[in-house]
């Protein structure tokens, strides 16, 4: 049993202690601690660990932090949107995204060419760089095979870049599968139609991505999920540790309310009713803004598990 205790300052206090601290604070503080105690439990009962997260997710500094993630050994399969896809490209050849305000005159932005993401702004420019980078890029993958499947393309693409905080770089050279079942919605999805233009044998194959997804499990194999974020990439997830028998341990990371009815709301519990996870699933539920709760975790697990000498 677990009591409520004043949380007190003290002078140098280390994330992993702050962390340590919130298990009796209480409300989301006390689920934020039983989050990381749940990773490290993944990772400690060999899981195998889907990683889900969100494009706005990337257009932030916590890109880096996912590709050490990968990096470290705390995932092992990665399902994303294509947002996601094509920031760390950018941000691999060199684009940079400026901070602004949520508050900026919108009307103005457009007129400038800068698109903005909550309080982060990506100007036109970034994405037309992208477009020539593609170009070339898959004039090199074409040479190799007509035909691809997502996990294919974006593994090969991430043996191209050459950037450590990129997390198709790490994945590629980690062996760890990219999925992005929603390839075409965005930017990335238009530079693959305008190569197919010229070259009407390339193909992306979508229908054999969903089954190399479904595959990188099994049902005797223990399961682990973080879902950081919701929509398409959260659900994909669920939906492989449906057909594979259910999820034995589950991290939602989300701002999203369950009232709407939506995916990205929907809970842990809500899950169990359809089999995604099991009905003696581990499961902890954060509900905050993920670049904040999901640093704080993480930083905790990694100084567990490297003190441990688990990782």
């Amino acid at each position: 049993m677990v009591f409520t205790k004043d949380f007190l300052w003290k002078k140098d206090l280390k994330v992993k202690e702050l962390v340590n601290n919130y298990e009796s604070v209480g409300f989301q503080s006390h689920e934020l601690y039983r989050a990381s105690e749940l990773v490290k439990k993944m990772k400690k009962n060999g899981a195998k660990i889907y990683l889900s997260f969100t494009s706005n997710l990337v257009t932030t500094g916590l890109r880096g932090f996912f590709a050490q993630t990968i990096k470290y050994g705390l995932c092992d399969v990665i399902c994303t949107t294509v947002g996601s896809i094509e920031e760390d490209i950018m941000k691999a050849i060199g684009e940079k995204f400026t901070l602004a305000s949520f508050y900026s005159d919108d009307q103005e932005l457009y007129e400038k060419g800068e698109n903005r993401v909550g309080n982060i702004l990506v100007k036109n420019e970034s994405y037309q760089n992208l477009e020539s980078y593609m170009q070339e890029m898959l004039t090199e993958i074409y040479k190799i095979k007509k035909k691809w499947s997502v996990c294919e393309l974006l593994k090969e693409i991430g043996l191209k870049i050459d950037d450590e905080n990129s997390f198709l770089y790490q994945a590629a050279k980690k062996g760890i599968p990219v999925f992005c079942p929603a390839i075409t919605d965005g930017s990335f999805g238009f530079d693959l139609y305008l190569f197919k233009k010229e070259n009407p044998e390339f193909e992306i194959d979508v229908i054999k991505d969903f089954e190399e997804i479904i595959f990188t499990t099994t049902h005797d194999e223990k399961k682990g999920i973080i879902a950081l974020g919701g929509g398409v990439s959260k659900h994909h997830v669920i939906l492989t540790t449906l057909i594979n028998g259910g999820a034995d341990y589950v991290l939602y990371m989300t701002t999203a309310s369950p009232q709407s009815g939506s995916l990205s709301g929907a809970t842990t519990q809500e899950a169990k009713s359809w089999g995604k996870i099991k009905d003696n699933a581990d499961a902890v539920n954060v509900f905050g803004d993920v670049t904040i709760t999901y640093p704080l975790m993480m930083i905790k697990v990694l100084e567990d598990l490297t003190e441990e000498k688990t990782i």
